[in-house]
């Protein structure tokens, strides 16, 4: 049985020491569009770049603790969850992310239905 990083593509997205903190950058693959953030902790987060509510550009918003907020509307969305917080419902695709040699991939699921 494979493993669950055994069964994603990882895909070559940008260099961890070009990544501002806190600052969303968009990574595009073959039609789908991430939102990759570097958190303050050095955590990477990549999470599907648009809101749920009015598909504003999640890359454009603004980064506080663990959480963006829609730049359009102030959604505010969970990074790691892709959850949007209450009173607002929703959520968005999250993606896994791993760094090799300074270079950041992130990982798209295998013959699999993207859902969050």
């Amino acid at each position: 049985m494979k493993t669950r990083e055994e069964q994603m593509i990882w895909v070559e997205a940008v260099s961890y020491e070009d990544l501002a903190v806190n600052t969303g950058k968009t990574i595009r693959y073959q039609g789908e569009e991430v939102a990759l953030f570097k958190m303050k902790s050095g955590k990477l987060t990549a999470i599907q770049n648009r809101c749920p509510h009015k598909e504003g550009v999640l890359a454009e918003g603004i980064v506080c603790d663990e959480h963006v907020f829609c730049p359009m509307h102030d959604r505010k969305i969970h990074l790691p969850s892709g959850l949007v917080q209450a009173p607002d419902t929703g959520c968005v695709q999250t993606y896994s992310t791993k760094v090799h040699e300074g270079t950041v991939f992130i990982g798209f699921p295998v013959g699999k239905e993207l859902a969050c």
